[in-house]
């Protein structure tokens, strides 16, 4: 174990995000979402929710101020009465990570699909929110 780390990033988790370089992106995806149809590598965390991932990664993942949009929520289908009410919450985690740089992009729900499976990596959860998928693109972390 190691200090300071939130115990829901597993070790298979916190390689990929070191992993990863400028302008990957990595998913972030509910119970109801085709992660292993899709995944180019799966990170299951089952026992988990969205917003437990979304705050314990962005202690440590920066957003790429490079792009206008540096995280992509999966948007409504038209006609589908649901109202995402977790978005307030993705708001609310990514506003207190980056204050400055969290504009949220809405992705077409076949868009979306496209684009998680050219993502670095896509984390299933156990989430049971409905569009409660969140992608995020990787910034650089710039010298203190």
């Amino acid at each position: 174990m190691l200090k300071h780390i939130p115990p829901v990033l597993s070790p298979e988790l916190l390689k990929v995000l070191m992993e990863m370089g400028h302008g990957d992106e990595i998913v972030i995806a509910d119970g109801n979402f085709p992660s292993a149809a899709i995944a180019q590598r799966l990170i299951r965390l089952d026992g988990h929710g969205v917003p437990e991932i979304l705050e314990a990664v962005m202690r440590f993942f920066p957003l790429d101020s490079y792009t206008e949009k540096p995280v992509a929520l999966m948007q409504v289908v038209p006609g589908d009465p649901a109202v995402p009410v977790i978005w307030d919450e993705y708001r609310r985690i990514l506003r207190k990570a980056e204050p400055g740089n969290c504009e949220i992009e809405f992705v077409e729900r076949f868009a979306f699909y496209e684009r998680a499976k050219k993502a670095y990596a896509v984390i299933a959860t156990g989430e049971t929110a409905i569009y409660a998928n969140v992608l995020l693109k990787k910034g650089v972390v710039l010298p203190e």
